[in-house]
């Protein structure tokens, strides 16, 4: 359980470090779960709609978060 906060934790910094650039385009992401080893994030605002958020996801989100965070495994939006 301590680990699973301990990269909760983590995965908050990679994602405060991400926040910005989305939110410049009007958009945000939300935490919702880290559980062994996969990250559920909900896109928000112009992000929610944009037919680019799955390349934003991927390549944007995910990538961060696993340079940061390297026990993550995947990314998902829910």
């Amino acid at each position: 359980m301590k680990d699973q906060a301990t990269t909760k934790t983590k995965v908050e910094a990679a994602l405060a470090k991400i926040r910005p650039h989305l939110q410049a385009d009007g958009g945000d992401v939300e935490l919702i779960d880290v559980s062994n080893g996969t990250v559920k994030v909900k896109l928000t605002g112009a992000c929610g709609g944009c037919p680019m958020a799955a390349m934003t996801l991927h390549r944007g989100v995910e990538r961060v978060i696993k340079e940061q965070v390297p026990e993550v495994r995947e990314v998902v939006e829910v």
